[in-house]
């Protein structure tokens, strides 16, 4: 992405030069070079760059001891491995080793370029998800609810989650997937699911199994339409919904997903309705 700042990282002055004129050509400041693990310390030290490209092989060091000590320093600056080795295993210590991308010698304009601003839009993106993704499935929840029952819900408690709660009895979940993973679930008490089946259907439930398929339909409505209206201010987001994952009973414990979720709690004329909703930025795929 053009303005940002990189320091290449390499011990043939070929490369460098070769690598500096496409980075520089495409709108990118290259703010220092180093050829040894010294050198690397020093230079993002008094560079402070947002991108390093970096060699596998350098004299008395390699690629990802010196990917360590930069993200020593500053562990969001991102590194792209530029080499002329590479096999499944290098590409699994790279990953290991949080390297964000691999491009291997001899260099393609369009492949490095292609790499660094997947790179460097990953953080930009995940961002601006993190501003907007619960007001757009508050949004999702108020209009899905508004459409199928005539009814609106008014959100009454907003708080950060990280641990497991207990379900109030009926608990529907949908994994997220795309350029980012994340989880959003739906749970309310038996009754209100009931309720909001039979305003839905315009009748009462036959049985638990149409509840639970209309709860889980119903789920899977808010969450897609979220996701599409999120993938509408961004393609690259690529988001998608899985199919939904029913659980009801008297003792049921939702588990924390390993990143941190929000719940917010809505009154609707059915009864209480909680969302919960989180995204992790996971494991770039850039293989």
């Amino acid at each position: 992405m053009a303005g940002t700042k990189v320091v290449i990282v390499d011990d043939s002055p070929f490369s460098i030069a070769f690598i500096k004129g496409i980075l520089v050509r495409n709108g990118l400041e290259v703010v220092g070079e180093a050829g040894t693990l010294e050198e690397v310390k020093q230079v993002i030290q008094e560079t402070k760059p947002q991108l390093v490209t970096m060699d596998m092989t350098l004299p008395g060091t390699d690629g990802l001891e010196c990917t360590r000590a930069i993200h020593e320093i500053d562990r969001n600056i991102k590194v792209i491995v530029i080499s002329s080795m590479m096999d499944d295993e290098i590409v699994k210590e790279a990953k290991e080793n949080k390297v964000s991308a691999y491009v291997q010698k001899p260099i393609d304009e369009e492949e490095l370029m292609t790499a660094v601003n997947r790179v460097m839009s990953s953080e930009e993106l995940f961002r601006f998800l993190s501003s907007e993704y619960i007001k757009i499935f508050k949004e999702a929840l108020l209009d899905g609810t508004n459409k199928l029952t005539k009814s609106l819900i008014q959100y009454k408690d907003e708080h950060i989650c990280s641990q497991e709660f207990q379900s109030e009895g009926l608990a529907v979940i949908v994994g997220i997937i795309g350029k980012f993973s994340g989880r959003m679930l739906i749970d309310v008490k038996m009754e209100t699911a009931y309720r909001l089946t039979a305003s839905i259907m315009k009748r009462e439930a036959s049985g638990i199994d149409e509840v639970l398929a209309v709860l889980g339909e119903f789920t899977n409505i808010v969450s897609g339409n979220a996701c599409s209206i999120i993938n509408r201010m961004n393609k690259a987001y690529g988001l998608r919904v899985a199919p939904p994952t029913i659980m009801h009973g008297e003792s049921i414990h939702i588990t924390a997903p390993g990143y941190t979720t929000t719940n917010i709690l809505a009154d609707s004329d059915f009864g209480e309705i909680l969302l919960n909703i989180g995204f992790q930025r996971g494991d770039d795929q850039w293989m």
